[in-house]
């Protein structure tokens, strides 16, 4: 589970960059450290369907062309998801690049950079096949290999695979660990219509504490299910039982055991890719809804301790900047009153909490959206949050390149590239003509991965 700005559910992703560019707006290998330290590069993120199910690039002639406008854009690179279940599906340690290679050669001619990306069951035996149960880390259940060798062997193939390009066209890894490629529990399941939207979601571990046999064995008995609201239950209500010593208790293993298994990842990833010069990234999820309430009920079944009285990103950050991992987070584009009133959300003091949370431990942040939107209010929201270090655009579809909204994609573009300053009503739209022309012969690349 791997990121260059190239995406994998169980993915890799790649980011490339282009020379051209880079005299424009400043060389940046790893974003933007160099001397323009306001300028935010955007990157943006490919089909889910890039490489088909047969192992082969889906639709190249519109992929190309698609390359083709976002560099005329000046669009910093592009992130897609290398899917673990494509790449190894033949059998054990046997991996098949050969679509992301073809893929990584296409991002290289336009100058662009580019990012790769046993099942949990919940109390009532519904499995989850997003994402293997961390309590499986270190077991040998995978033909004699433990979950944790096999990220790392399927890592390893990827940095043989491509390591003629990594440093230079694939500048950044993101790493997945876990649903998604983010770091959390599969607590709210989308796909099968388990949890819908603002369900609280549902613990996936349980534990038992030493010398508290009253405590039991199952985790707490009155968090509700999928679908209910903090209130509805005992456990998160505002004077609820996550507010005690045992809540206490089983929050914090709960969430400690989450970001020891990202750490286990990141470690192995941090060894595999050391030497190669590509930057590594990881995804944190903006869990935004019943923020405001005060036990932050859908961030702590995730598996992120995040209540009234108790800060759950500043370890996840402190650990991801021990280990020089950038955090990568998403809903950037979202405003607090355009979200419903029930939901209690706030991810505007979401978003400005992790950035506070990164700035503190001494990382590295960037974003992303969390909803398709090509309108200047969320553009405007994304380029008004200080201290990105980069920002990927999801995603590239037929509609993002119409008129009006390839206009205003455009604008942000620019916007960016100054750091936000301007307000996109001031922006000088001149690329909004460029749509796929005036393409630079001469390439130098950057590509991000993600590998999921």
């Amino acid at each position: 589970m791997q990121e260059t700005q190239f995406t994998a559910e169980n993915t890799n992703s790649v980011v490339k960059k282009n020379k051209n560019w880079e005299t424009t707006h400043v060389p940046s290998v790893a974003h933007n450290h160099d001397a323009d330290l306001n300028r935010v590069p955007v990157f943006v993120m490919l089909p889910l369907d890039t490489v088909t199910m047969g192992g082969k690039l889906n639709k190249a002639r519109a992929m190309n062309a698609g390359l083709m406008a976002l560099k005329s854009a000046g669009v910093e690179g592009v992130m897609v998801d290398a899917w673990w279940g494509l790449v190894e599906k033949d059998g054990p340690m046997k991996y098949n690049w050969e679509a992301y290679a073809e893929l990584v050669l296409m991002v290289q001619k336009h100058e662009i950079s580019k990012n790769p990306e046993l099942v949990y069951t919940d109390k009532l035996g519904r499995r989850n096949p997003e994402y293997i149960s961390l309590g499986c880390d270190s077991v040998p259940v995978l033909a004699g290999r433990t979950p944790l060798q096999v990220y790392a062997d399927y890592m390893r193939s990827f940095r043989d695979r491509f390591t003629d390009y990594l440093g230079n066209v694939i500048i950044e890894i993101q790493v997945g660990l876990g649903p998604c490629g983010e770091l959390r529990y599969p607590s709210y399941p989308e796909t099968d219509g388990t949890w819908t939207f603002p369900g609280i979601g549902e613990f996936q571990s349980s534990a038992q504490a030493i010398g508290k046999k009253e405590w039991g064995t199952s985790g707490p008995h009155d968090s509700g299910q999928y679908n209910h609201s903090p209130e509805d239950t005992g456990f998160f209500k505002r004077e609820g039982t996550w507010n005690t010593e045992y809540g206490d208790f089983f929050l914090d293993w709960y969430s400690s055991k989450l970001v020891e298994h990202g750490e286990k990842i990141l470690v192995s990833a941090k060894s595999i890719f050391q030497s190669s010069g590509a930057k590594l990234s990881a995804k944190i999820a903006g869990i935004h809804w019943h923020y405001n309430a005060r036990s932050h009920a859908t961030e702590l079944t995730a598996g992120y301790y995040n209540t009234r009285f108790h800060d759950g990103y500043i370890p996840i950050a402190q650990m991801l900047a021990k280990h020089g991992v950038i955090l990568n987070f998403t809903c950037m584009e979202m405003k607090d009153n355009e979200q419903p009133c029930d939901a209690n959300c706030s991810p505007e003091g979401l978003v400005n909490q992790v950035r506070m949370a990164t700035r503190i431990a001494g990382g590295e942040l960037a974003g992303e959206n969390a909803l398709e939107r090509h309108d200047s209010s969320a553009y405007g929201q994304v380029s008004s949050t200080r201290g990105l270090s980069a920002f990927t655009y999801l995603r590239i579809n037929k509609r993002m390149l119409e008129g009006e909204n390839w206009r205003q994609f455009v604008d942000f573009v620019v916007s960016m590239s100054h750091g936000g300053k301007q307000r996109l009503s001031e922006v000088d739209s001149y690329g909004t003509d460029l749509y796929v022309g005036h393409i630079l012969k001469e390439n130098d690349v950057i590509v991000e991965i993600a590998l999921v």
